[in-house]
């Protein structure tokens, strides 16, 4: 069991904990001098990205409130609230899940409403805090990799089940190979499509998940005697629940950063909000206690698998509606931002983002169909690589943040792209990837040799990547500020006058 976390430090320990800050802050006062940003100055004020969104192209809030939740809904949420249900009381689950979906809500709001104030997806805001090239270069190609990485993955899930439902219910035996190309090609010409696509998709297949798989929930309790087995429930061992925000938070920690792709299309700050919390919680808390109830009731949290194992062909097809549904509202997301991402990498602009969605969902399939054909551990050693890739994503929430609501105070007018790398947005977004990874176990996880030689580098503090996105928010905060905006503004007057 976890000891309880000590959270009060006396002014010695915040002093010393200041420290590496005030040794970085001649670096970050050169790279923020006036000299430094003369450069691109007139280059930042006039260039146009490529990718901003027109009034015309906004969307009401509960077009991208229904992405979100299609977003949400999906097998890998049931698998983490069976999780939960197995190391959790219900009430424990409950409160885990609220809380763990409502911080995710909170940044997700803030970078969604710069998003929609700018009209430009997170890739293209990263220039901000990070520099030109250092969104380009490192941001970009993290997401693209994530994001392609996370395609092929549910691609080859969801070919995989669906030959395998298909074989089990009519005796039937489609190729998997087929199949996944087939699903595959599906999901990646909806997102080829673009918002309009994943909007119509959502809200048709939104409202039937919900009530298809709340269908599975009652037929499993109400067979199995499932409410005398809630009542009397208890763990056999409680995790306790910063274990169950933990988890809750991993479903969606890269979600959250990825909002301002489709919160560009809001109409406004407001709409931002309401979608967002509307979108992740109410979604979130139904599938993720939907497959902590499954668990709890049949040891079996994926609805699908549930439906099939009735033997009925009727609950068998419904099994497959909630694969393929479940399955193409969230992977359409992954295909889209993986497109977005990709064409900031390649230098391309919205108009090429068809084509750079098309490429990235063309890699994905490949990569789904090499897991597929027979090599040994290869989805498990690539879903490894693609999870420790989504630890190292969330401090950018941090970085921008606090570029965008603190230093530029929220205002459009102050928004502007760096010119190549910025090396105070680097060091802070560097500084909180390496706390999220001690805190939330990732060299533990992933380096175990390292961590026994270096016992430092795993502190389990809270939640990872929340604790990431707070230590690059402030680091940024403290590196960023002050003679960065002194020099800008300096230039910019300059340039009017």
């Amino acid at each position: 069991m976890r000891t309880k976390n000590r959270v009060c430090f006396s002014a010695n320990e915040i002093i010393t904990a200041l420290t590496p800050f005030r040794i970085l802050m001649p670096i970050a006062h050169f790279y923020t001098s006036k000299h430094f940003f003369m450069k691109g100055v007139r280059k930042m004020e006039t260039k146009k990205t490529g990718f901003e969104v027109g009034a015309q192209q906004r969307e009401s809030w509960f077009s991208i409130t229904m992405v979100w939740a299609g977003a949400m809904i999906c097998v890998s949420c049931l698998m983490v609230g069976g999780l939960l249900g197995s190391s959790l009381t219900l009430g424990q689950c409950a409160l885990s899940i609220l809380i763990g979906y409502s911080i995710i809500a909170a940044y997700m709001s803030l970078i969604g409403m710069q998003g929609s104030d700018l009209g430009l997806p997170t890739a293209v805001m990263a220039g901000s805090s990070l520099g030109e090239k250092g969104a380009q270069y490192i941001i970009s190609l993290l997401l693209a990799i994530a994001c392609i990485g996370w395609f092929g993955v549910q691609s080859a899930v969801c070919g995989l089940s669906f030959s395998a439902m298909v074989d089990s219910i009519f005796g039937f035996h489609i190729p998997e190979w087929f199949s996944i190309i087939f699903w595959g090609a599906i999901m990646l010409l909806t997102a080829c499509y673009g918002f309009k696509g994943l909007k119509i998709l959502n809200i048709i297949a939104v409202p039937l998940l919900v009530i298809v798989c709340l269908y599975g929930l009652v037929l499993a309790v109400t067979q199995s005697e499932g409410l005398s087995v809630l009542a009397a429930y208890e763990p056999a061992t409680n995790m306790g629940l910063v274990f169950g925000i933990n988890f809750t938070i991993a479903t969606f920690a890269l979600g959250g950063v990825i909002s301002g792709d489709y919160c560009r299309f809001a109409r406004t700050r407001g709409d931002v909000i309401k979608s967002s919390v509307l979108g992740v919680i109410p979604a979130g808390f139904i599938i993720m206690m939907i497959g902590a109830i499954l668990t709890i009731v049949t040891g079996q949290y994926d609805i699908s698998l549930l439906f099939v194992s009735f033997g009925s062909v009727v609950l068998g097809l419904l099994g497959i509606l909630a694969l393929i549904s479940g399955t193409w509202t969230t992977n359409v997301t992954n295909a889209y931002t993986g497109g977005i991402s990709l064409s900031v990498l390649l230098g391309f602009d919205e108009s090429k983002r068809r084509i750079a969605t098309g490429i990235a969902g063309s890699v994905g399939i490949i990569v789904a169909l090499i897991g597929s054909l027979g090599a040994a551990g290869f989805y498990t050693m690539f879903q490894n690589f693609l999870s420790l890739l989504c630890a190292l994503i969330p401090p950018l929430a941090g970085t921008m943040i606090a570029d965008y609501w603190i230093i530029g105070k929220g205002k459009k007018e102050n928004f502007r792209i760096k010119p190549g790398f910025y090396i105070p947005g680097l060091i802070a977004f560097l500084l909180g990837v390496l706390a999220a990874c001690i805190t939330g176990g990732t060299f533990a996880t992933y380096l175990p040799g390292l961590v026994a030689t270096l016992p430092f580098l795993y502190i389990p503090f809270f939640v990872g990547p929340i604790n990431g996105i707070i230590v690059s928010l402030i680091a940024y905060a403290f590196l960023g500020k002050g003679s960065a905006q002194m020099a800008v503004e300096t230039a910019m007057k300059k340039e009017l006058t």
